[in-house]
């Protein structure tokens, strides 16, 4: 009997379980975060402004996305000094990135140097960031839950458009929007929320996963009996013949070795105001969304607010995870939002099944096939999943934002947020007699400004005496 009440469980934070529970656990967060965790990187490389031709550059940058995001969860859920909240958050490429990068990629001209840029920012950034967690203690005040709210809220907003674009085959391709992209993109969407809501499991958990699985066998089937090529129009008015966005490319992954160590500053740092700037400001951003990611997890999950130490702990991570993915060209690691809800629903808090989960990840960052199976991934098969994913975190900033009472000062912030800073951010247009600097922190995508709006609004409004 005694040893029965040493056996840990799921719910328990801290303890030992046996494999057995401890791999599948692990696993369901892993399959809740392993498509996000690529997503970003092949955005912003291939059709966000960045384009990176070199295949065997972009398949590496995936391998180092997996493995990066394995070892920095392995950081926050164990520490090391301060880095670290102790707490069961998974970490990964962040989306929230997406909409800077890509901003800061139209100016730079795009390419390998743009991207340099964004990665040199990232690590300059990712410093500044743990500086901020390291002091985070009397900052803490400026981030209640309707700016923390906001702020996820702007992100899922800014990245809808995104997931659309991919939901159609990509805006880039020759045939975006054909009947055979939307056709793929809405099978996996349907086969995603068929899994989630009525299976239970692994199945639901693993939803997203499991979709991306069927658009690649609906694709690879369909290739036996439709056109794979095109013809059309380019900008030159030549007819060109293109193969169709939906077709996979094996060569890819037949040219991919089977094991690879991971490489080191695979893309050189190119040091840049114009990328610096608006990047290290979008760290601030970022740190918001940690708190509000952390603060979830521990009410959620642990059913408590989080501690100054786990969130500086937290948020510190954040930042030093960021530089260490800049080194090896992956864009900045975070917290993921999908699995702060899956803890609140599963209440699966176990560190250590969750370490078996990031064991898996730098596993995956050995194996160069897995990541070149990935990079050939169809726009519209990854939209499928995409429109969801993005849209989640729309959902996940509502719940955030309601989790205070709506008073008028509250809706008074976020309306504001949202309307005048999320507005202004995603029509740059309305920006274009300001100054480039304040163009490149302003447009774009709308999460800095909703952020910068939401804090000054949330200091300068007064609280009634019964908010307080």
């Amino acid at each position: 009997m005694k040893q029965e009440k040493k056996m840990a469980t799921p719910y328990d934070l801290d303890g030992r379980l046996p494999l057995s529970q401890a791999i599948p656990l692990g696993l369901q967060h892993v399959l809740a975060m392993f498509v996000g965790n690529l997503t970003p990187l092949i955005l912003i490389t291939g059709g966000a402004g960045c384009a990176i031709e070199d295949s065997a550059l972009l398949v590496a940058l995936l391998q180092n996305a997996m493995l990066i995001a394995g070892i920095v969860t392995l950081v926050q859920l164990f520490t090391i000094g301060p880095v670290g909240g102790k707490l069961p958050i998974v970490m990964g490429t962040s989306s929230g990135f997406i909409g800077v990068c890509k901003s800061v990629a139209a100016v730079m001209g795009g390419g390998v140097v743009a991207y340099g840029a964004i990665m040199a920012a990232s690590f300059i950034g990712g410093i500044f960031e743990t500086i901020l967690g390291s002091s985070l203690k009397p900052l803490r005040k400026f981030f209640p839950a309707v700016v923390t709210g906001t702020v996820v809220l702007s992100i899922g907003l800014s990245l809808i458009s995104v997931g659309v674009g991919s939901f159609g085959g990509g805006s880039s391709a020759g045939d975006y929007g054909s009947l055979e992209n939307l056709f793929v993109g809405l099978v996996v969407l349907i086969v995603i929320i068929v899994l989630k809501h009525c299976t239970k499991g692994i199945t639901s958990y693993s939803s997203i996963l499991i979709g991306i699985i069927v658009g690649y066998i609906l694709v690879a089937v369909m290739a036996q009996f439709l056109p794979t090529t095109f013809t059309y129009v380019n900008a030159d008015g030549e007819t060109v013949e293109a193969m169709k966005a939906w077709v996979l490319n094996w060569d890819k992954v037949a040219e991919a070795s089977w094991f690879a160590v991971p490489k080191l500053m695979p893309v050189k740092f190119v040091f840049d105001a114009r990328a610096i700037v608006p990047i290290g400001i979008m760290f601030i951003v970022t740190a918001v969304e940690t708190v509000g990611d952390i603060s979830g997890i521990t009410e959620g999950g642990l059913g408590r607010e989080a501690t100054d130490k786990e969130l500086a702990g937290g948020v510190m991570c954040d930042g030093l995870g960021s530089s260490l993915a800049a080194i090896f060209g992956v864009l900045p690691n975070t917290s993921f939002s999908q699995n702060v809800g899956l803890v609140a629903m599963t209440k699966v808090v176990n560190r250590f099944a969750i370490a078996m989960g990031a064991i898996f990840l730098i596993l995956c960052g050995l194996f160069p096939k897995l990541a070149a199976l990935i990079s050939i991934m169809p726009q519209s098969v990854l939209g499928g999943a995409a429109v969801m994913m993005f849209s989640s975190i729309v959902v996940s900033g509502i719940q955030l934002v309601t989790k205070e009472p709506m008073t008028a000062r509250n809706i008074t912030i976020l309306s504001v947020a949202l309307g005048l800073g999320y507005g202004l951010g995603a029509n740059t247009q309305i920006l274009a007699h300001l100054p480039e600097q304040v163009q490149l922190i302003f447009g774009g995508s709308g999460i800095v400004p909703a952020a910068l709006v939401a804090i000054l609004l949330n200091v300068i409004l007064p609280k009634k005496k019964e908010e307080k």
